[in-house]
């Protein structure tokens, strides 16, 4: 369970500048248990859970978004008859 909590935490050290007072006052302290060796029970689990559910997948979703945000509105340029050709700069060149 300790390497479960220590691969949570450490997914969340990129994101601690954008938690909220609360969310990062909790997952300092996380990190300091974890740097004294402590154990961690399942308050502590689960939070690190909660955490990491909350910063580190909401930045895959958008992520995700954001791509396919970006295909379709290549798509969309490429208009009509042109839809069996991939957007540019992807598949094979033909000379």
């Amino acid at each position: 369970m300790r390497d479960e909590v220590k691969t949570l935490l450490d997914d969340l050290r990129e994101f601690e500048a954008g938690m909220t007072r609360e969310d990062s006052f909790d997952f300092q302290m996380l990190c300091k248990r974890m740097q004294d060796g402590e154990e961690f029970d399942r308050l502590a689990t689960r939070r690190a859970e909660e955490l990491h559910k909350k910063y580190v997948v909401k930045k895959i979703v958008k992520d995700i978004d954001s791509l396919l945000k970006k295909y379709s509105k290549q798509v969309k340029e490429l208009g009509p008859g042109k839809d069996n050709e991939p957007p540019s700069g992807t598949g094979s060149q033909t000379a």
